[in-house]
């Protein structure tokens, strides 16, 4: 078991379950870690950044190249942490959320118009790539003409978190150069977008600096669309798995927020995050070392059945309650979990509102990743 090589991620959860029971928390020789499976370990780690941090990296990868606290707010811990939240959450208020839910169901509406029912349709590149990649483009005031080179972007910043390589930093680049623009544009120039909120948003008379929105921008822009477009193909495929479910949704559409759940659940589209130890501390029985890396596998959690019950390893649209961890937990609780939710809440009330079933029409290709649980391919017939 090598849970740095994406080809164990295709399908983890056999082994999920046995480290549930046998080892819940195991060191990895070869990845130079440990695994943590349990919900309730998880949320321990969660809630006590003083002992496991985020600042010396959250994924793998990190460790090789470093972090910078400007990069991305996931790798600040407190009080640093606390400030920047601050900074940005106006961007992010319930009443600035709920403003956007008749765009998003325009915008939905439109990418289900053109499905036509009892003809197959892959849904992944139709529906779910574009809909919160548009969103995030009008959060940020990105212009219609540079949505397509925002999606290579994001996909290459996907593949920049796991394998580094000179030409995904090279794209990074780019796309740290494009935001540097736009930031300095809204520092004089401000529009209706969050790039201007962020930008005049102060904390006890304090600014975010231009290389920390910068950084908000980058996070923004790959959290809130690769992990929405996941939570979408994710969802339709496990509608399409249990018809039953579906037949439920389409009978009673107030299951709609429940199910959103429940397919984060279940799909777990950001399969897992690190910490390291700063301190020496026992964990489940196991002497962890300060420097030591832990890996909190979000999957494995989000079906522990000491958390969901006998039936964590069904999927079940009316669940309540629901404490999967999907969003993380605790100081890194994500600041868009609310966008997400009404993206997909919008989406599957109108799917659910026009199409009586979903059938698999082909194999889904899942991408080969360590950190997305993410499909690239979803052939479906929507009746």
């Amino acid at each position: 078991m090598d849970l740095l090589d994406p080809a164990f991620w295709l399908d983890p959860y056999p082994v999920f379950a046995e480290l549930r029971r046998t080892t819940p928390v195991l060191w990895h020789e070869e990845s130079q870690l440990w695994s943590v499976a349990r919900h309730a370990d998880i949320l321990r780690i969660s809630r006590d950044p003083q002992a496991f941090c985020s600042g010396k990296g959250v994924l793998p990868a990190d460790r090789e190249r470093g972090v910078t606290p400007e990069a991305s707010m996931l790798f600040l811990d407190p009080p640093e942490h606390h400030r920047y939240r601050k900074l940005v959450s106006p961007a992010f208020t319930p009443r600035r959320i709920a403003a956007l839910e008749q765009r998003v169901g325009v915008l939905a509406d439109d990418l289900l118009d053109a499905i036509e029912p009892g003809t197959e349709v892959e849904l992944a590149e139709t529906v779910a790539a574009p809909l919160p990649l548009l969103v995030i483009a009008e959060l940020l005031g990105i212009p219609a003409t540079d949505h397509e080179q925002f999606r290579s972007w994001s996909d290459a910043m996907i593949d920049a978190a796991m394998e580094p390589d000179v030409e995904t930093l090279r794209i990074a680049g780019e796309l740290w150069h494009y935001f540097e623009a736009i930031v300095d544009r809204r520092r004089t120039d401000p529009a209706d977008d969050v790039v201007s909120v962020l930008a005049h948003a102060e904390v006890d008379g304090e600014l975010l600096t231009d290389a920390e929105l910068n950084g908000f921008c980058m996070t923004l822009l790959v959290a809130g669309n690769e992990t929405t477009r996941n939570l979408v193909t994710g969802g339709v495929e496990a509608l399409a798995e249990h018809p039953e479910q579906m037949k439920r949704l389409v009978s009673d559409r107030t299951l709609v927020p429940t199910a959103v759940d429940e397919m984060l659940r279940w799909v777990t589209p950001v399969m897992n995050f690190a910490r390291t130890a700063t301190t020496d501390v026992v964990l489940d029985g196991q002497q962890i070392a300060a420097g030591d890396f832990l890996l909190m596998l979000y999957g494995s959690a989000n079906r522990d059945e000491s958390a969901f019950g006998s039936t964590a390893d069904q999927f079940d649209v009316g669940r309540t309650p629901n404490p999967h961890v999907s969003f993380g937990f605790g100081e890194h609780f994500c600041l868009g979990n609310a966008l997400a939710r009404l993206e997909a809440r919008v989406l599957f009330d109108q799917l659910a509102r026009r199409f009586s079933t979903v059938e698999l029409a082909g194999q889904p290709e899942r991408l080969r990743s360590n950190l997305m649980r993410s499909l690239v391919r979803l052939p479906v017939v929507l009746s």
